[in-house]
């Protein structure tokens, strides 16, 4: 019972947290504060009431519009809040079931914990970064700069991190190779975008890949490890490469001739969505390709 409660918790807060990126999303590529004004309607300014503003339910009863000016609210608003709600309702009944045994050590209890809020933080922020480069083509510094900084110290200190894949810990000073290990991870995942970024350049004579996503990998690597980013990569390439047949195969698309070709598409969303299902099922997804190729 109390994983099941404690699960609805989590998943709760989710979705409040959800609305509040939903907010975020919203205001700062404008260079809105978060904090003021108070919720309104982006079309007609009318300040939103108390019940309008709660997750999920407000959107489905108000059927996507706006009460006054019936101005369509996107589809991006349910999703956010319900990615963020069930990614911590996930987090919450992992919890639960590894720390909420009889005889658990303090210690233990408090590394899972610690843990718990460590996935919180990153899968919000990664659900952040999806919905800003999806609508926005920005991957801002002061989110993903932050973010490696604060996976780097996760990947460092003694803490179980669920199902990602944490460096293993080798030798007496163990902070400090684990510390290594974490930067040439972090380095080399985004050296590897560099370096398509690079190649795409010298062939196609202008930008393909922005640098967000140089410093997007760094941040999958520091909290995932290499391995973790390098399967994340995959799997966003794999869902870009599926985005853009389903892009050409609009026909109003192909009858642009060229145009299609400079379509930009949101190489970051893509990392995120790979870099959510590298933390959930990562080594799952590993341990079977490894089997599948005789390893």
């Amino acid at each position: 019972m109390i994983r099941i409660l404690g699960t609805v918790f989590a998943g709760l807060l989710g979705l409040a947290f959800g609305s509040f990126l939903n907010v975020c999303v919203s205001r700062w590529p404008a260079g809105e504060s978060v904090a003021r004004p108070r919720s309104h309607c982006r079309s007609c300014g009318r300040t939103l009431a108390w019940w309008e503003n709660l997750p999920l339910i407000s959107w489905l009863a108000l059927r996507g519009h706006c009460r006054s000016c019936k101005a369509k609210i996107g589809w991006r608003y349910p999703l956010v809040e319900l990615a963020v709600g069930g990614l911590w309702a996930s987090i919450g009944w992992r919890f639960f079931e590894s720390n909420f045994v009889a005889g658990i050590p303090a210690e233990a209890f408090l590394r899972g914990l610690a843990a718990a809020f460590g996935h919180m933080f990153f899968y919000w922020l990664l659900v952040a970064l999806a919905a800003l480069d999806a609508e926005h083509l920005w991957l801002p510094d002061w989110l993903t700069w932050p973010g490696v900084a604060v996976g780097f110290v996760y990947s460092i200190i003694p803490i179980p991190f669920g199902s990602t894949f944490a460096s293993a810990h080798i030798g007496n000073d163990v902070h400090i190779q684990a510390a290594i290990a974490s930067l040439i991870g972090i380095l080399v995942a985004a050296g590897l975008i560099l370096l398509i970024r690079w190649i795409y350049k010298l062939i196609r004579h202008r930008e393909g890949i922005g640098l967000g996503d140089a410093k997007l990998m760094a941040l999958l690597a520091a909290w995932l490890g290499l391995p973790g980013a390098l399967c994340a990569f995959a799997l966003g390439v794999v869902l870009g490469a599926l985005a853009a047949i389903a892009v050409l195969a609009v026909p109003s698309s192909r009858k642009k001739g060229e145009v299609w070709a400079l379509t930009k598409l949101p190489l970051g969303t893509f990392l995120c969505l790979g870099g959510i299902i590298s933390g959930l099922w990562g080594q799952q997804i590993l341990a079977g390709y490894l089997r599948w190729a005789g390893f």
